[in-house]
């Protein structure tokens, strides 16, 4: 028998720190599924399940938790079928529940599993007790009808009545569990270490190892064509390909987590940064274990490691320095990277700690890919911007911690978006005469606004006919829309949601050029937002309130208070789950509200949905508020 590491990760359940999924999800090769046998499926289970979804990693199901009061594992299947829609059936069930949790039954191997000793480190089997027998053989038939569903060779035994062998029910576990059409659910409770081991070894079981999995990459000098890796642990012959998918600093420097998808690498090797066609040295190479580390001399295909002495960003692609094509030059797809939703502005109490916050963002920016910060031009304020309230207070805490810079924080600005709410036309001329060459450019079209879920983007469109603007000139247009895009006309946040069509134009023999159909069209962008056509949109947030059903009443006074639209709503025992749709700007200080309002009892989580119009009343808030900053004398006046 060959023993392959296994290497797991485990990731924060807030929906602050989502990014820590993506990243999990996008190198791992199978995920186990955590449900609390109370809850169920939460509002963030559902945006994990999505996640899965989008990189088609298979799972399977934990319920946890089973020892808690009001625990029910049939509750969080159904949950399972109903809101993620996962094909899923128990692989086990519980002797008990709540204080009463005491054992767990295989219903593959048709046995009872015991925990005993310290901390239930024992597992002792013995045959499945005459009065759960009725329940084990339904839940047995549940099992072979779901696998049946998807399964040539189970659907066949099922026709005919037979009963399948014990191998062959594991084999058809595990070829749907691979291919994401089935989803086997364990059960415990991690606090009692009740269902861990077995958990584990259905993880060996139903889950696929690095060689079943086909990982593609990217061949640059292509255009985006594809390659299939050889990602066999054995394939040594294979040049090394690896992504750095996190970065941590530590004591000894900074610390590279890579997944290798092909070849091996010894420490003291070349790798070749294909982002930045930099050369740089692995010294030395190590195995997480928690905080301690395992120094290794070399990794293989699989093999997730941490890497010392590689400067990088997180995402970047890692080969030998000198390999044959088609190898030559190849890039992994990197994770997919949400929007920022909040910001706030950021400033060092002491001049004297400018070089020290410099250096923190810079740090945390390599680290934390929804963590930006840019400088505002106008206000000269640093903006951190981040999924959430708590994800930017930790960067400020970590600011005072490690490297004492204490730091002022502003309101948290939400990322509101200027945009056009109908067709505006503009012709706009930029004439400058000198004493030599002047500038001269005159553009002509239309501005109209895109589609809602369009709103974050910009388009160009140029539908000029005959030479009336050289095609040359195109991409500087381009370039004066966009950039007077990246401040709103009428407020301070960024246009988006908007097409520029260029229909029409005059140029200059002599004194046309870039910079002067750049101000044209820069100018133009200006004058279309300023004739009264302009709104904002606001992002809206996807709220989940649970509380006591006695205080259905206040919760629902809190969410009318702050402009929520209910979307849903469930009943779950003695607890009321609420769905609501929420503007960002209204949600801070959410939790404070809703505790004060529920006694402590009542519990939220949100995710951003999409953009909405803001009302009117917001809109003309929001655009006196600009004008009044940008004119104080006026306001003084």
């Amino acid at each position: 028998m060959v023993c392959l590491p296994l290497s797991h990760l485990l990731c924060p359940g807030h929906v602050d720190f989502t990014v820590e999924v993506e990243r999990a999800l996008r190198v791992l090769d199978g995920a186990i599924l955590v449900l609390c046998a109370v809850g169920g499926v939460q509002s963030q289970t559902l945006t994990v399940n999505r996640q899965m979804k989008r990189y088609g990693v298979p799972c399977i199901a934990f319920i946890n938790k089973l020892d808690r009061w009001n625990a029910s594992h049939t509750r969080a299947l159904k949950m399972m079928r109903s809101k993620l829609g996962h094909n899923a059936a128990f692989v086990q069930l519980p002797i008990g529940l709540e204080r009463d949790f005491s054992a767990i039954i295989d219903i593959v191997e048709q046995e009872t599993l015991y925990f005993d000793g310290d901390h239930g480190m024992v597992i002792r089997k013995e045959p499945i007790p005459e009065d759960m027998l009725e329940e084990v053989q339904m839940r047995r038939q549940d099992l072979l009808e779901s696998l049946a569903n998807v399964d040539e060779e189970i659907g066949e035994l099922f026709l005919e009545e037979k009963e399948p062998t014990k191998e062959q029910l594991k084999a058809a576990i595990r070829r749907n569990c691979v291919t994401r059409k089935f989803t086997p659910v364990f059960v415990g409770s991690a606090l009692k270490n009740k269902g861990v081991q077995p958990l584990l070894d259905g993880v060996l079981d139903y889950l696929p190892n690095p060689a079943e999995v086909e990982n593609t990459a990217l061949i640059v000098a292509s255009e985006g064509e594809k390659i299939v890796l050889e990602n066999k642990r054995e394939d040594i012959t294979a040049p090394f390909l690896g992504l750095a998918f996190k970065l941590e600093n530590g004591k000894y420097g900074q610390l590279t987590y890579m997944r290798i998808y092909q070849g091996m690498l010894e420490k003291g090797s070349y790798l070749l940064n294909t982002r930045t066609n930099k050369k740089v040295r692995v010294p030395r190479i190590v195995r997480m274990h928690s905080q301690n580390m395992e120094d290794i001399s070399s990794v293989r295909a699989g093999d997730i490691a941490a890497f010392f002495g590689v400067d990088c960003n997180s995402g970047d692609t890692f080969m030998p320095v000198k390999v044959e094509a088609p190898h030559s030059h190849l890039t992994m797809e990197s994770m997919h990277v949400p929007e920022p939703v909040i910001s706030l502005s950021v400033k060092p109490n002491k001049p004297t700690d400018n070089d020290k916050f410099t250096k923190a963002v810079t740090r945390f920016t390599k680290e934390d890919p929804t963590f930006k910060v840019h400088l505002d031009e106008e206000s000269k304020e640093t903006i951190f911007s981040g999924m959430g309230e708590l994800h930017l207070e930790i960067y400020v805490e970590r600011l005072k911690r490690e490297y004492d810079c204490p730091a002022t924080v502003g309101r948290p600005r939400v990322a509101y978006r200027e945009t056009l709410n109908t067709k505006v036309e503009f012709d706009c001329q930029h004439k400058k005469q000198t004493g030599g060459h002047g500038q001269y450019g005159r553009v002509i079209g239309y501005f109209e606004p895109l589609p809602r879920e369009k709103v974050n983007m910009l388009e160009f469109v140029d539908k000029t006919i005959g030479a009336c603007i050289p095609k040359s000139y195109m991409p500087a247009i381009e370039k004066g829309f966009r950039e007077c895009a990246t401040q709103g006309v009428m407020s301070d946040y960024n246009i988006g949601g908007v097409k520029m069509v260029l229909t029409d134009g005059v140029q200059h023999e002599v004194d046309s050029s870039d910079a002067a159909f750049f101000i044209a069209a820069y100018n133009a962008t200006k004058q279309a937002f300023s004739k009264g056509c302009t709104t904002i949109m606001e992002p809206i947030m996807d709220v989940e309130i649970a509380f006591p059903q006695e205080f259905n009443k206040n919760v629902l006074g809190l969410i009318s208070k702050r402009r929520g639209a209910m979307t849903g709503s469930e009943h779950q025992d003695d607890y009321h789950v609420v769905s609501a749709e929420i503007p960002l700007h209204d949600m801070f200080g959410f939790s404070t509200d809703l505790r004060a309002c529920t006694q402590g009892k009542g519990e939220f989580s949100m995710e951003f949905q999409n953009y909405e119009q803001a009302p009117p009343a917001s809109v003309a808030e929001i655009f006196k508020a600009t004008e009044d900053e940008r004119n104080p004398k006026k306001k003084k006046k």
